[in-house]
C-alpha cells in the first residue's frame, strides 16, 4: 500500500480522535505564537514545541489506515469469520485464539 492509497483509505476511529487532538493542539500553539502582545520567550517557545508535536501527532493519524479492510481483519481476529486460502471458515481459529 503506497502513501497516495493510506491517505485516501479510511481512519480508525481512534486516530480520527487523535488528529482532532492534534489539530486543536496546533491551533492553540498557533494561537499563542501569533498574539499581538508580548508574552514570554518560554511560553512562545514551548508553543512552538507543541505546534510541531501537533503537526506531526495530525498527520501520522491521517495516514494511518486498517489493516486489511478494518472490520474483516477483526472478525477474522475474534475467530467469527476467517479465511483460509481462497475460502472464508466459520468458527475459532486456535492459533488467534488460543484456549
Amino acid at each position: 500500500m503506497n502513501i497516495v492509497d493510506r491517505a485516501k483509505a479510511p481512519t480508525p476511529k481512534f486516530f480520527r480522535i487523535l488528529r482532532s487532538i492534534g489539530l486543536v493542539l496546533l491551533a492553540i500553539s498557533g494561537t499563542i505564537i501569533a498574539a499581538p502582545v508580548a508574552l514570554p520567550v518560554a511560553l512562545v517557545s514551548a508553543a512552538g514545541y507543541v505546534a510541531v508535536a501537533g503537526g506531526v501527532i495530525s498527520a501520522v493519524s491521517q495516514l494511518t489506515s486498517p489493516l486489511n479492510g478494518g472490520d474483516e481483519t477483526l472478525k477474522q481476529v475474534q475467530g467469527k469469520d476467517r479465511v483460509q486460502g481462497d475460502k472464508r471458515v466459520q468458527g475459532k481459529d486456535s492459533e488467534i485464539n488460543s484456549e
